[in-house]
């Protein structure tokens, strides 16, 4: 990932028994769709789920490459756990935004939290966020999401990221589980602030969430797109340069006039170059005597005029 030009890493940190039962019935039992059809919940969490010994050597991994390591806990063992190895901030995953004790507790820690949206709604988002800053803590960011896997770029929605914006007033980024880069670079586009993607060496080693994860090729070509439409958004700036300002028009002199002669409406021309007066000023200049001599295609300056007869 590092070489990929990934920033951060962002693991799970659960154990099954703390998400289902290892029962199959109508509620933890196969899934009758999607990618994990036919599937129990134990046993997908059991494969995909993360041995708690293996946290802190990856984290120790991660910042020999230069990234920074966190996690998303799914109870609340998990954030003492993790508060253990002092990972800098959480993630909240989104089918934990109503989980509003493990909210709360991650938030008391003081650090700041990223909290997904994929199967929320507004209220459901602000009582998030209210449940943070009822604990103190309001370095709080939200993630867009769609919570299919893999989702469809029809589902993406992304005019939601400026609305989310607008409406919660907090960072914005996206929790992408589209193919490929698209839906990444154009979140970037509309303000998103961080971009969580799901990675893996290789597809087709296999992997519960393999399928709609991107390759070390695939992620560093996102990052590389990323960065050159970050580098095209820039800034808001309107102020222009001395130099831009020599490539607008101006007023010149069109023909030579002797000092203590009257300006009339065929001696100046607004021309394509700065160098003189503003072309606003373009009627007020007939019958302004000049103070001194001028000559044609120099540009009309203050300093040339006597006051007005």
């Amino acid at each position: 990932m590092a070489a990929s030009g990934a920033d951060i890493v962002k693991v799970q940190t659960y154990r099954p028994e703390s998400l289902c039962l290892d029962i199959d019935n109508d509620y933890f039992g196969k899934r009758k769709k999607g990618l994990w059809k036919g599937r129990t919940l134990w046993s997908l969490y059991q494969e995909a789920a993360l041995p708690y010994e293996w946290h802190q050597p990856l984290q120790e991994l991660t910042h020999e490459l230069g990234m920074e390591f966190f996690s998303s806990p799914f109870d609340l063992q998990g954030v003492d756990f993790l508060e253990k190895l002092k990972i800098p901030y959480y993630k909240i995953a989104s089918f934990e935004i109503n989980h509003i004790p493990l909210i709360e507790k991650a938030a008391r820690t003081g650090k700041p939290l990223i909290i997904s949206t994929g199967v929320a709604d507004d209220t459901d988002i602000q009582l998030a966020l209210n449940t943070c800053y009822e604990a103190g803590n309001f370095k709080v960011a939200l993630l867009k999401c769609t919570s299919q896997y893999p989702a469809n770029l029809s589902d993406a929605n992304l005019r939601m990221i400026t609305d989310m914006q607008h409406r919660f007033k907090v960072p914005i980024g996206l929790s992408d589980h589209t193919m490929g880069s698209l839906v990444p670079i154009t979140a970037v586009s509309l303000g998103a602030r961080i971009i969580e993607k799901h990675f893996t060496l290789n597809r087709n080693d296999g992997g519960a969430d393999a399928a709609f994860s991107m390759e070390p090729n695939e992620f560093s070509k996102m990052v590389e797109q990323i960065r050159s439409v970050e580098s095209c958004l820039g800034e808001v700036n309107y102020s222009v340069t001395e130099e831009d300002k020599l490539r607008r028009r101006s007023i010149f002199y069109s023909r030579n006039i002797s000092i203590g002669e009257v300006i009339n409406k065929e001696d100046i021309k607004v021309l394509r170059n700065g160098s003189g007066l503003e072309p606003k000023y373009m009627n007020q200049l007939p019958g302004v005597t000049l103070a001194r001599n001028v000559k044609i295609g120099e540009p009309v300056l203050a300093g040339d005029l006597l006051q007005k007869d």
